[in-house]
């Protein structure tokens, strides 16, 4: 049975070869260049076995080692990668569960990342081989690296196609990694602020220390504990890697056990009663699609992922000026302005969102104004809350409230200027963007510039009208506060010319290229 197992995995990546001659000469491409970077590091650890300082060496190699286990467990949960050896595929061939999850298991072995890990593992035995008893342990840590990198692959796989077989629950996976890589943006910082001259090699070693107690780096320091002498330590920590193994080992039985008699998850259906935003907009053509704005703000996966970075934008900023070593009190307001920024700008090809669905709007006849209002509905919602709460943050913070005409002025211009933008340049300048239903973060590829334009165009569009009111800001913290007040009145001006203007302009561009953006719509 293992043998008819390995023969359909050998089976299915044959078929990839089998697709279109671009495809496979890009899969060519990205097999030659794992195999070359696999090899180089095979290379790396052979030269370290001529290295004295053993210590150094099994630093950086239960600290590598342990990110490359967690790799192996935290890629597929969150990625959601589509498993073709999922074990519900073979529930109705009658296979024993032990058997089948040793078959499942070692087909895990034929793969890209297998081959990758394999090699480096030998590697890491040529390291370590300064003995005969070392070279043992070093061979059997090996094996038992492989067994549970695999092991743990198979079963976050099985977990993500368990958990995460609905669309909403892969965005909503996607997201969540995102936002932990955020949350780890602390840890970077801490990272770069430590004297990695004089404190640097001490708080690794500490740290591979600790690791080499754990599953994650436990079979990382058997060999590295016998080349240094402490066999006592190499001998638990074996024990440890072993236990690891058995537990995930029994883990995975078990998933296959339960993924044998559970069906595929399916996406609840949710049972709406009323209009909802219908109901409480005006019943005219521009309280109808402000209504459908805002409904797609909430239920459309590609607008709420676009929401949920747009506060994540102002922490990659602030981090490294805060490394830089600018006041934090001055940091305290770039968070709204940049909020704003991306805001406005997130709405430059709002009608393209719309696919095939634009011709309802051209169909009726609708009003460009009615249009560009009525789109423009949600994000002045939002930016409205933006403004409100984040500048009374953010001047507090500041520790000098005068300073709130500025930030009033500032962000209300920057919001007003980029929906500007985007009102005129989603009518006359449409590209490409994702499909109804589809993820978001499965962004299509544009047949030419515009795309880079458009965003391009808006974006520092949006950064030129507001320069006045930025400049009067900046005046004013560090000249005199009677500049507050001119950047308030200045950015309030030009933000309700700027998006007065882009709307007027866009309604025009609507009307006039109406079967364009349809033509358009079809093309995407």
């Amino acid at each position: 049975m293992v043998a008819q197992f390995l023969g359909l995995k050998l089976r299915l990546l044959a078929n990839l070869f089998r697709r279109s001659p671009w495809r496979v000469v890009g899969l060519a491409i990205g097999l030659l260049y794992g195999l070359a970077v696999a090899i180089a590091v095979v290379v790396f650890l052979i030269t370290l076995r001529f290295v004295g300082d053993v210590e150094v060496i099994r630093t950086w190699m239960i600290l590598v080692g342990s990110l490359v286990v967690l790799g192996f467990f935290v890629v597929p949960l969150v990625l959601g990668i589509d498993d073709s050896m999922d074990p519900r595929k073979f529930a109705l061939f009658g296979v024993p569960n032990r058997s089948l999850s040793f078959a499942l298991a070692v087909s895990a072995l034929i793969g890209v990342p297998a081959v990758m890990l394999a090699l480096v593992l030998i590697g890491t035995v040529v390291t370590w081989s300064r003995g005969f008893g070392e070279t043992i342990l070093a061979l059997v840590a090996a094996a038992i690296l492989l067994a549970t990198c695999l092991l743990a692959s198979r079963v976050s796989t099985g977990l993500a196609g368990l958990l995460l077989s609905t669309r909403r629950s892969r965005e909503f996976s996607g997201v969540i990694g995102i936002l932990l890589l955020v949350l780890a943006a602390p840890i970077v910082v801490v990272i770069l602020t430590i004297d990695w001259g004089t404190e640097g090699a001490g708080i690794l070693t500490d740290v591979a220390g600790v690791l080499g107690w754990t599953p994650l780096g436990a079979a990382w320091a058997v060999p590295a504990d016998a080349s240094s002498g402490d066999w006592g330590p190499a001998i638990l920590k074996l024990l440890i890697a072993t236990l690891t193994l058995g537990v995930l080992w029994l883990w995975w039985q078990g998933l296959v056990a339960r993924m044998l008699v559970t069906p595929g998850r399916e996406a609840n259906l949710k049972q709406y009663s009323g209009l909802g935003w219908f109901d409480r907009m005006p019943h005219n053509a521009l309280g109808a699609i402000a209504a459908r704005s805002i409904t797609y703000w909430g239920r459309d996966s590609r607008y709420w992922v676009a929401l949920i970075m747009i506060p994540i934008v102002p922490v990659l900023v602030v981090l490294p000026l805060t490394i830089a070593g600018i006041p934090a009190n001055y940091l305290a307001l770039l968070p709204v302005p940049l909020m704003c920024v991306f805001l406005g700008w997130t709405m430059h090809n709002d009608v393209a969102y719309d696919n095939t669905a634009i011709w309802l709007h051209v169909a009726s006849g609708t009003r460009g104004v009615a249009d560009r209002i009525g789109r423009l509905v949600p994000a002045l919602f939002a930016g409205i809350l933006v403004i409100g709460l984040g500048s009374a943050i953010s001047v507090y913070f500041f520790g000098d409230w005068a300073a709130l005409a500025s930030v009033l002025g500032v962000s209300t211009c920057i919001l007003l200027a980029g929906l500007g933008f985007s009102s005129y340049t989603s009518a006359r300048f449409p590209y490409p963007a994702t499909k109804p239903g589809d993820s978001p973060f499965a962004q299509p590829q544009a047949t030419d510039t515009a795309a880079a334009i458009v965003q391009s165009l808006s974006f520092a569009g949006t950064i030129i009208l507001s320069l006045p009111a930025l400049i009067f800001a900046i005046l004013g913290i560090f000249s005199d506060p009677a500049w507050h007040l001119a950047a308030l009145y200045a950015g309030v001006g030009v933000g309700l010319l700027a998006v007065c203007a882009g709307i007027w302009l866009g309604s025009r561009a609507f009307e006039r290229r109406g079967p364009e953006m349809l033509a358009s719509a079809v093309r995407a």
